[in-house]
């Protein structure tokens, strides 16, 4: 069974690097974020239900264009899509052939994908703590000062400079697990990364 769009857009924006220091990490987080401007990844997740029932599995592919643009795709095992241009987030799902569109400043806000899309103010939404180190990763926890997010907290894990996983509680009890690889920071990208034209026949829902 794959994710809703919604919960697309939740997972679709989590990721930053960092070095694997507990002590200091979130001054690292900041030094980082400072310094990238682009960045591009691959990415495998995992998403486990409460109930325990069978886990969730996908790949794809994530671009950030900071402040404001980003492009999370999953590629397999069901094609979905989400792409911000910086004034609006567009969820595109092939199967149901329907977009739903939303403002940037409404979709980001307090949620994760304001961690790598949005400004460099991030207490201004969020809560930082130095989460410790585990599997041989350095975490960084941030908690939405925002009651109504739709999830309780993000969990980014780094090692030698780049992150490594990324773990989504939201507020139905699920955990989203994200592990990243060919990470690039600062790539040169097309500006059509980052726009979108729904497909003929396609229903478009929101703004």
């Amino acid at each position: 069974m794959k994710s809703t769009g919604k919960w697309l857009l939740t997972a679709a924006c989590l990721l930053l690097p960092l070095a694997a220091d507990a002590a200091g990490a979130i001054d690292q987080l900041h030094v980082f974020l400072k310094g990238t401007r682009t960045l591009k990844a691959e990415f495998a997740q995992t998403v486990v239900a409460r109930s325990g029932r069978k886990p969730q599995q996908s790949a794809g592919t994530v671009a950030i264009s900071r402040p404001g643009k980003l492009r999370w795709e999953i590629l397999r095992p069901y094609p979905q899509l989400v792409v911000g241009d910086g004034e609006r987030i567009w969820i595109h799902d092939p199967d149901l052939q329907q977009v739903t569109v939303r403002k940037a400043g409404q979709a980001l806000g307090a949620s994760p994908a304001a961690l790598l899309a949005g400004s460099n103010e991030l207490e201004k939404n969020f809560a930082l703590a130095d989460a410790g180190e585990a599997d041989g990763l350095a975490w960084v926890e941030a908690t939405p000062k925002s009651g109504d997010s739709g999830f309780e907290k993000v969990r980014m894990g780094f090692a030698g400079g780049e992150l490594r996983a990324m773990e989504l509680f939201d507020s139905f009890g699920q955990t989203t697990q994200i592990r990243f690889s060919r990470i690039e920071r600062n790539p040169a990208l097309p500006p059509a990364t980052f726009s979108f034209r729904p497909p003929p026949g396609t229903d478009v829902v929101g703004e």
